[in-house]
């Protein structure tokens, strides 16, 4: 009889991983130019649109362009790791079929159910960020909404006549998050030529934002590049800026997505590491772009703000390309949405093939063939905590979770080249042994800079984890029942 830690960390094997891809239900129709942009529109969002002024503001200075730097360079470990492993294992599932084969079931679950909370939580701040620009483009046209209903619930809001409320809910993000939610379940053709147009819209507006607004920086609003110290820990000062990059590293979200998607590439063996390198280089340069410009308009200090490149335009004076703006990142954070929506139903779907979670999360429709059942689960729950959060607080747990999934997948490909050095890699990681420790320590570290809230709050998730494996997993997993 297998002993539990036989049981804990029995594995699928490489050959029945490429064998899965092979019989897939799903339909295999992404080409390299939408895998591009499929993690392009993932990323460019909340991180361009609302956290550059919040991490300027509050942690950086100037300096959240170092920020972005410092999380490109991490991000850029991790691509290289991701790019191997989903070329030679092309299927869903991402970290979580990754650490399947090479570290076991039991870590498996854990970067799993790590992945749950890193696309939900994100698709949380997302459609809260949404909501922001949103609610600013329509006080802009007479439209507002009750300020009651844009904001999280029981956070203070300011009325017409300057008294101030608690919010109700935020209904714009829970439009939001129905509307990705049914593109999403009508398939995934239609949300990645949704997606494109988007992505397209999203690239025009920020390359506005870059060429109107250079001409109005001012250098000196750039110095001090790294303010001093003010108080706390991660109040500017170098402790600033890494408290900045862990929080700006959700930004990085989008290739991570890409990797979601390995099971409906054409060709995945080529294209996946493609529209990971691609997506990542991409992102990296336009955020360093849009944050010195940013910077470079006005002070720092008034970058916190709900539309903060929005409002850095206005100072620009770019005018009537101010509003375009607006309209630009309401659609870029839309196409964040059906990203971050798209990755976490694949998760959970991958997850119930391998009867980790319950059948029903399998289920794919017969019509649009898209696991129809996990993308409604998602987008209801999604829904539900969008209306009564914040933005930080989203977006902080999402960064944890998202650095904890590329260290495992750095630890992973390590693991596999020792364990099984002959197999064909497609795309093989460059200095293995450098790059993947690297991606390791750096993960570590910016997880070490982030809040004790976001910590807390991630055990607290992996615990409920926890007792759901040992539940049902444990029992009910497809190799348990063949008694491995």
């Amino acid at each position: 009889m297998a002993s539990l830690s036989t049981k804990l960390f029995r594995s699928k094997s490489i050959a029945d991983l490429q064998q899965e891809s092979k019989g897939s239900e799903l339909r295999r129709q992404l080409g390299p130019l939408n895998l591009i942009l499929l993690g392009v529109g993932c990323a460019i969002g909340t991180g361009i649109f609302v956290l550059t002024g919040h991490v300027a503001a509050a942690n950086a200075g100037p300096a959240v362009i170092l920020c972005f730097v410092l999380a490109g360079l991490a991000s850029l470990f991790a691509a290289l790791c991701y790019s191997e492993f989903a070329s030679l294992v092309p299927v869903a599932g991402s970290a979580y079929t990754y650490s399947y084969a090479t570290m076991g079931e039991f870590v498996a679950w854990i970067i799993g159910w790590d992945l749950i909370l890193e696309y939900a939580v994100g698709s949380i701040a997302v459609s809260v960020g949404w909501s922001g620009y949103v609610a600013s483009l329509l006080n802009q046209i007479g439209w507002g909404l009750p300020p009651e209903l844009t904001a999280a619930h029981g956070a203070l809001v300011t009325l017409a006549d300057g008294s101030q409320v608690p919010a109700l809910f935020n209904l714009p993000a829970v439009f939001i998050v129905a509307f990705a939610t049914l593109i999403l379940v009508l398939g995934v053709q239609k949300s990645s030529v949704t997606n494109n147009i988007i992505v397209y819209i999203k690239l025009a507006v920020v390359l506005l934002f870059i060429i109107g607004g250079a001409h109005a920086v001012h250098p000196l609003n750039w110095h001090p590049f790294i303010p001093p110290a003010a108080g706390d820990w991660g109040h500017f000062g170098w402790g600033g800026v890494l408290r900045g990059t862990g929080i700006v590293f959700f930004a990085y979200l989008g290739f991570d997505a890409v990797s979601t998607a390995a099971q409906e590439s054409k060709n995945p063996k080529r294209d996946m590491p493609i529209g990971l390198l691609g997506s990542l280089l991409v992102i990296t340069i336009l955020y360093i772009l849009v944050a010195a410009v940013a910077t470079g308009v006005t002070s720092y200090t008034n970058l916190d703000v709900p539309a903060p490149i929005a409002h850095a335009a206005d100072l620009a004076g770019m005018g009537w390309m101010a509003t375009l703006i607006k309209i630009g990142a309401i659609a870029g954070l839309t196409s964040v949405m059906l990203v971050l929506l798209y990755g976490q139903s694949r998760i959970f779907w991958n997850m119930s093939r391998d009867g980790l979670l319950p059948p029903v999360f399998g289920r794919v429709h017969p019509r649009f063939k898209t696991p129809w059942i996990t993308s409604l689960a998602t987008g209801a729950i999604v829904a539900f905590f969008a209306a009564c959060v914040t933005v930080e607080e989203a977006g902080n747990l999402a960064s944890i979770g998202t650095l904890l999934a590329f260290a495992i997948v750095s630890i992973s490909v390590m693991i596999l080249r020792v364990r099984q050095p002959g197999l064909e890699r497609p795309f093989r990681t460059p200095w293995i042994w450098l790059t993947a420790p690297l991606g390791v320590l750096s993960a570590a570290a910016l997880m070490a800079f982030l809040p004790a809230v976001a910590w807390i709050r991630l055990l607290v998730w992996m615990a409920i984890g926890l007792v759901f494996y040992f539940a049902y997993g444990f029992r009910k997993s497809r190799l348990a029942k063949k008694g491995r």
